[in-house]
């Protein structure tokens, strides 16, 4: 199995910035990227920004010039920092993984439980 754990959600202030985690760990042989979803009420799950171990990037369009991923791949772990945080950004954060475990041959997606980030004065 392949375990994710995500930290550093909370409340901030329009206009802030927080800084999420998430460490990936288990039974893991291989990671082929690791990324950050997020799910505002009443909305479907979405994109928010991917990361492969090799450093390529994808975000999402609303995010761009705000949110910068990044990884760490000798502790299987990626980051999300979030610059000028809006209003819309309010969302439960997760954290995404396509992993390969150790015996196995093919990926999968593992999943976090999910980070609440809430951006109001």
């Amino acid at each position: 199995q392949v375990q994710l754990v995500e930290s550093g959600g909370g409340l901030v202030q329009p206009g802030g910035s927080l800084r999420l985690s998430c460490a990936a760990s288990g039974s893991i042989f291989d990671i082929n990227y690791m990324g950050w979803y997020r799910q505002a009420p009443g909305k479907q799950r979405e994109l928010v920004a991917i990361i492969t171990r090799g450093g390529s990037i994808n975000y999402a369009d609303s995010v761009k010039g705000r949110f910068t991923i990044s990884i760490d791949n000798a502790k299987n772990t990626v980051y999300l920092q979030m610059n000028s945080l809006k209003a819309e950004d309010t969302a439960v954060y997760y954290c995404n993984t396509y992993a390969r475990e150790r015996g196995i041959t093919w990926y999968s997606d593992y999943w976090g439980q999910g980070t609440q980030v809430t951006v109001s004065s």
